[in-house]
């Protein structure tokens, strides 16, 4: 059987026999033509607005425990208020089907917290704020 197989910007064929495969073919893979524009007037489109960035949040004055690895957040221990000891489990990430306990590091009082359960973050999303 032969196949045709694009990698990285190269195009190879190859042909596939029980027990051995042969190459038969290499070269740059072409991108398809742009598509011819109608014969009409053209007509001045619009610039697209600039994506808003995202909303800063206001954090309390205190640490705050950052995301190690984006992930989704499955559960969420503390409330603000609370009074924590180092190590304590304050945040449950899930990243690659992983469980990820996120720790308190040192002893304080929850100032603030920044994510709730079901929250998709980023690496260094900031989760929880101790004072």
């Amino acid at each position: 059987m032969k196949y045709k197989v694009t990698l990285n910007g190269k195009t190879y064929e190859v042909e596939v026999e029980k027990g051995k495969a042969v190459l038969l073919d290499e070269y740059e893979a072409l991108a398809p033509a742009p598509a011819a524009a109608p014969a009409a007037a053209p007509v001045a489109a619009a610039p697209a607005a600039a994506p808003a960035p995202a909303a800063p949040v206001n954090l309390a004055a205190g640490e705050t425990i950052e995301a190690p690895m984006p992930g989704n957040i499955i559960r969420v221990d503390v409330k603000q208020g609370d009074t924590v000891k180092a190590g304590q489990i304050l945040v449950i990430l899930e990243a690659m089907k992983m469980e990820n306990e996120i720790v308190a590091p040192k002893d304080g009082t929850v100032a603030q917290v920044v994510t709730s359960k079901g929250a998709v973050v980023d690496t260094g999303s900031p989760l929880v704020v101790i004072a």
